[in-house]
């Protein structure tokens, strides 16, 4: 029989980590709005044809949505009213304590095909001071981990690297590499991940998303990862499971995405059933949330329908994401306490 309809309201008031959630991705319609009315053009600003625009329909609209959203974002402020907001949302919305914000700098730097880009030093001192404001204000702490857009090849790997090890902002904590995996071979960065990994950032590549379980495990022998975004395909390769729980190496799944980009054909097939039978570390989340129709807090009643867990059940997955995490140990003690007194409650 279903959690869902007993475990929702008990996910709601749960402090939680966030692990995998990207920059640009989680902008709402609400923020989106915003956006558009600095930078009148393709986004509506009227609400309901705002929501019309944002209804998530496939993939394909979401790629639409999320080039639109990377359009509008022009500005050191854009980049500062966009951090914030996002911000205002994980805390308000979904009892976020902690959070690593998946940033592409590159798409932000970078000249575009209307001239507009930012220096990376503007870019580094609006997130910095969006992420002082949003645990000032919301009392929800920030980090930042750095996006190689896989895509745009060596020369985004080249430019992120120079932002994370020459403009290296307080908060950054990882160094990852996202974008389509197919065509894009994880070997080729080898050499950028050893250079962040000198450097003391932590690896978190994308792998086994869209791609077969070679892409994993090219990420932990060639990239040092120590976390895997998605590592859906993991669930094909039982040496690679065993070698995950072995190693400890968690995965940050995201159920809603793996459906929505069709990485996964139906939520009852997810893999997430398999990872947890073989005693892989599992960290739920939600990815690009708005553009595919999510929260945190809905990827977590999936998850607890997916894995028949209870109230304890669902606690402990918190826990999971808290540990997994790259919080300051401090941090990590306060928020691992506030999970253990609402439990209590």
């Amino acid at each position: 029989m279903s959690t869902l309809p007993d475990i929702t309201d008990f996910v709601a008031g749960l402090p939680k980590a966030e692990l995998h959630v990207h920059h640009v991705g989680s902008a709402s319609a609400r923020i989106v709005g915003g956006l558009a009315e600095r930078h009148p053009g393709t986004v509506p600003s009227d609400p309901e044809e705002l929501r019309k625009f944002y209804e998530f329909r496939d993939f394909a609209h979401f790629i639409e949505v999320y080039l639109a959203v990377v359009d509008l974002v022009k500005t050191p402020d854009d980049i500062r009213y966009l951090t914030y907001e996002v911000a205002r949302e994980m805390a308000e919305g979904q009892q976020l304590r902690y959070a690593e914000l998946t940033c592409t700098p590159y798409t932000s730097v970078r000249p575009h095909e209307d001239g507009v880009g930012m220096p990376i030093e503007a870019y580094t001192e609006a997130i910095e001071d969006a992420r002082v404001a949003a645990q000032r204000d919301f009392g929800l702490v920030l980090q930042w981990i750095y996006d190689i857009p896989g895509e745009s090849g060596l020369p985004a790997a080249d430019a992120t690297l120079d932002y994370a090890l020459n403009h290296r902002p307080e908060g950054l904590v990882g160094f990852g590499l996202g974008g389509p995996e197919i065509g894009v071979p994880r070997p080729q960065f080898a050499p950028h991940f050893q250079q962040a990994l000198s450097a003391g950032l932590h690896s978190v590549p994308h792998a086994g998303e869209t791609t077969g379980p070679d892409t994993v495990w090219d990420s932990l022998r060639l990239l040092g990862a120590e976390r895997i975004g998605h590592g859906t395909s993991s669930a094909q390769d039982p040496a690679l499971l065993a070698h995950l729980a072995e190693t400890g190496v968690p995965l940050e799944v995201c159920p809603s995405s793996n459906i929505a980009t069709r990485a996964v054909a139906s939520l009852a097939e997810h893999p997430i059933v398999a990872f947890r039978d073989a005693g892989v570390t599992i960290t739920v989340n939600s990815d690009d949330p708005p553009m595919f129709g999510t929260d945190l807090n809905r990827e977590y009643v999936i998850a607890a329908d997916l894995l028949g867990l209870d109230e304890s059940g669902v606690a402990d997955l918190s826990r999971a994401a808290v540990n997994a995490s790259w919080a300051p140990d401090d941090v990590k003690v306060r928020i691992l306490g506030e999970i253990d007194a609402y439990v209590a409650r």
